[in-house]
């Protein structure tokens, strides 16, 4: 999967990293190795390799919004 900053997924109960039981996260930034993100519920930045990000994704515990808009 291709990832832009600002990208919003919603998070499935199952992700791990959830600490703080936030229901949407926001891509703030993207490299070639690693994706930053802000939990809807946190003040902290996290950041993921851009391969276990991709695992979460391919897991349904992350649902890129826009794409849960067009097939809703």
């Amino acid at each position: 999967m291709y990832y832009q900053n600002n990208m919003e997924f919603e998070i499935r109960n199952g992700f791990l990293p959830n600490m703080y039981n936030s229901d949407r996260l926001k891509v703030l930034e993207v490299s070639d190795s690693s994706v930053i993100i802000k939990m809807s519920n946190a003040e902290n930045r996290c950041v993921f390799p851009v391969d276990n990000f991709d695992y979460w994704i391919k897991r349904g515990l992350l649902v890129n919004v826009n794409e849960k808009r067009r097939t809703s």
